[in-house]
């Protein structure tokens, strides 16, 4: 079999494709973590603190999103809630929204077993020193936790990242639509798919270094203790 990779990197336009495929696929998984991280926040939260009426829509919510695909959800914000609601979005904005939902349950869990690793101890000493609930809980509690479980959120990051292949069947021109639109026209599926799986591995490290690098900066009290 004769690979012939220069049918890709020979054409611009190919080359265009890719490049805005990788900075797509990379802007809106940071875009859906980073609003994901909020609102799994609020999720864990008060799954955590066991607020009436809260805790169980939250409960149900995340089961809703772990046990349903990727693609169901996206489908679902993409083309049943504008109909539902009457609104229009461009399709990029709908693939922030479902990547969101779907960051902020599997980041909710790992919140919420982070807020469980504080021991007891420590939430005692902060009410004898007079901390109020609020204070108690995101002075202590959610730094520690989200130290503790940093690794585990960076490596569901990484895994969400690598599954964000699926937008690219509502249109979006992410790295995958890339890929599928040169495969329809040069015929040359091996050589594609090869390079969209180094473009993924080259963005999933470069993921990687930028949290370890987040982690070193936002967490030095933790190595050095």
């Amino acid at each position: 079999m004769e690979l012939r990779f220069f049918e890709i990197y020979r054409n611009p336009e190919y080359l265009w494709l890719l490049a805005e495929g990788v900075g797509f696929s990379a802007a809106l998984t940071l875009a859906g973590a980073v609003l994901g991280f909020i609102l799994a926040c609020g999720l864990a939260v008060a799954r955590h603190e066991q607020i009436p009426v809260l805790r169980w829509i939250a409960a149900a919510y995340v089961d809703f999103i772990r046990n349903t695909p990727l693609i169901v959800q996206l489908f679902f914000v993409a083309f049943g809630l504008p109909q539902l609601l009457g609104y229009v979005w461009p399709f990029w904005a709908h693939a922030v929204l479902a990547l969101t939902l779907n960051f902020s349950a599997y980041f909710a869990e790992i919140l919420r077993a982070g807020f469980q690793t504080v021991s007891e101890g420590q939430h005692d000493a902060a009410k004898a020193l007079g901390i109020g609930r609020f204070t108690r809980f995101f002075k202590i509690v959610m730094p520690q936790s989200v130290a503790q479980m940093f690794a585990s959120l960076n490596s569901q990051f990484i895994f969400l990242f690598l599954t964000t292949g699926v937008i690219s069947e509502i249109g979006v021109r992410d790295l995958t639509f890339a890929g599928l639109y040169i495969d329809s026209r040069t015929f040359r599926s091996f050589e594609v798919f090869i390079t969209l799986t180094i473009l993924y591995i080259l963005i999933s490290l470069a993921f990687k270094a930028m949290m370890s690098l987040v982690e070193a900066r936002a967490f030095r009290w933790k190595t050095a203790r």
